[in-house]
């Protein structure tokens, strides 16, 4: 899916960005081959892609596509200043297909995205361009995508809007009876049905002692009155995507272990959010969370991370955990998810996607507005 004309001034600027990282590093040209780095430098993500970029010559920028046999080609080019070349056959792999074209045009050496290639495809570069000097790119495009713009964000936020609208219609139909496999995929339906590209991530629904359980994977156990509920979902729009987790109680007053237990957890999860300030360690943020739980006694099965930043892919930098680098910036999407499982008897999870702002801009962001009050179904 390709961006409207008026927005290729901003993939034609990111090309140039990392056109100078790679000029620096005395590149002269650069194979990406990671399909979410392909959207952020086009605006298009075919299934299988692969980017040359002139480092001296953006008029020398390519975007190499395979084509299966009998299938139509992406229709419209991502932009004027970026050429389409389209593969046919079955074995094509593009991204050796942009290394002999490099070599063809003499550019070398040519930096490659080594953590994206496997071993067997690196060799097949080398092999079908000889002479050719590769180098690694590394995350430079990650870093890159690190820092959000505002038309990264507002699809962010419609990402979060519509994962909110599936939300709350689930919590107004009946779910007494239901398995949690039925609510996962109706979940996924109304993700749909609300505009998402499709669901960020298989969506999670856990009751009873499966609540509360990082990354659960829904089965068919029926929701029973007591139960507590967890649910986790996030929709894709423009390739962009979010995440949210709530829990509740159904069909009964919360029993006070539940009450408890969900006070704790809401209160790591506001102590987390609070410390997201530009300048913030992301250790800090970490700390902030978890010293809550485990203040309370709770330090077996925690979750090793407390959440992660989140875009084109559903886990970007940072990685917001206890032996996390670096700091956070302004405009940089994360989640803040921390949990508390109680084996046998269930737990509590609250995720949210968050923007993170200075203070000046009134702090964090919340894209997910959910209540997080806990509600009885």
């Amino acid at each position: 899916m390709s961006e409207a004309p008026h927005a290729y001034d901003v993939y034609q600027a990111r090309r140039q960005r990392l056109r100078e990282r790679c000029a620096a590093a005395g590149d002269a040209a650069a194979v990406v081959s990671r399909p979410a780095n392909i959207r952020y430098l086009t605006g298009t993500a075919p299934e299988r892609a692969a980017l040359l970029l002139g480092v001296h010559d953006p008029g020398a920028d390519v975007l190499l596509c395979a084509v299966p046999p009998g299938a139509r080609p992406e229709e419209g080019r991502p932009d004027e200043a970026l050429r389409l070349q389209l593969l046919d056959g079955p074995g094509a792999d593009p991204a050796v297909a942009a290394a002999t074209l490099a070599l063809r045009q003499g550019r070398r050496p040519v930096a490659v995205e080594e953590h994206d290639l496997t071993v067997a495809r690196h060799r097949a570069m080398a092999s079908a361009a000889p002479g050719i000097s590769l180098t690694d790119l590394g995350g430079a495009v990650e870093q890159l995508r690190y820092v959000k713009d505002e038309e990264e964000i507002s699809c962010l936020r419609i990402a979060a809007e519509i994962t909110d609208q599936a939300l709350g219609e689930l919590l107004e139909s009946i779910l007494v009876g239901r398995t949690e496999r039925h609510l996962a995929l109706e979940l996924e339906r109304r993700l749909i049905d609300h505009g998402a590209d499709g669901p960020a991530f298989a969506s999670s629904v856990g009751t009873g002692p499966n609540a509360g359980l990082a990354r659960h994977q829904p089965t068919d156990r029926r929701v029973e009155e007591g139960d507590f509920l967890t649910v986790s979902l996030g929709a894709v729009y423009r390739g962009y995507r979010c995440a949210i987790g709530r829990t509740f109680v159904i069909g009964t007053t919360p029993a006070d272990w539940q009450v408890e237990l969900y006070d704790l957890v809401f209160a790591a999860q506001r102590a987390g959010r609070e410390a997201l300030t530009p300048g913030a360690a992301c250790r800090d943020v970490d700390r902030a969370a978890r010293q809550v739980l485990t203040g309370a006694g709770y330090t077996e099965g925690l979750a090793p991370v407390t959440g992660h930043g989140v875009g084109l892919e559903n886990v970007e930098d940072p990685q917001i955990a206890p032996a996390a680098m670096g700091k956070l910036d302004a405009r940089v999407p994360v989640t803040v998810e921390p949990g508390v499982h109680l084996p046998g008897r269930g737990g509590v999870r609250i995720d949210d996607t968050l923007v993170v702002r200075p203070e000046a801009d009134g702090g964090p962001e919340l894209l997910t507005i959910t209540t997080k009050e806990l509600l009885a179904l």
